[in-house]
């Protein structure tokens, strides 16, 4: 099997599979809502947005409680000749790099999800507006462009 055929199974897959999340969406406006959104309530990203700060902050101290216990002991056998000190000692640099990777990452993805919902929302409050300016006016509407006339502007 050449690397495109392949590839072009895989891609099949992986569209029928997010087709299917939520046994509705996919391509071809079958959505609940006649066109195939993703969509994320605020509400949800700000969920996830607090459990990674939340991790942030717990694992902060308890991935470092041993630190001092542990470069005391590792000290004290290498100091006493056991060439399991220094593998302790070394043991124990790669823990504090990878507390360090962690942390990053909670609080990369904490920021990321603030920065993502309010832009979310300013993005939508600016195309709300353009819309409003660019619709046909409706009669007994506030100006808004009908949802059935949406898809037009974006073709």
């Amino acid at each position: 099997m050449s690397f495109e055929q392949e590839w072009g199974e895989l891609k099949a897959a992986a569209a029928t599979r997010l087709n299917q999340v939520g046994g509705t969406g996919g391509t071809g406006g079958s959505g609940p809502k006649g066109a195939a959104d993703y969509e994320v309530p605020d509400d949800q990203l700000g969920d996830i947005g607090h459990a990674a700060f939340n991790l942030f902050n717990g694992f902060e101290p308890t991935g470092k409680h041993a630190k001092a216990a542990s470069e005391t002991a590792g000290t004290s056998l290498k100091g006493d000749g056991f060439d399991s000190g220094a593998a302790f000692t070394e043991v124990i640099g790669t823990w504090e790099k990878q507390v360090k990777t962690l942390l990053q990452a909670c609080a990369h993805i904490s920021n990321h999800l603030n920065y993502t919902k309010k832009s979310s929302k300013a993005d939508d409050e600016l195309i709300e507006a353009q819309l409003r300016i660019a619709g046909p006016p409706v009669p007994g509407s506030d100006g808004a462009v009908p949802a059935s006339q949406i898809s037009k502007y974006f073709r």
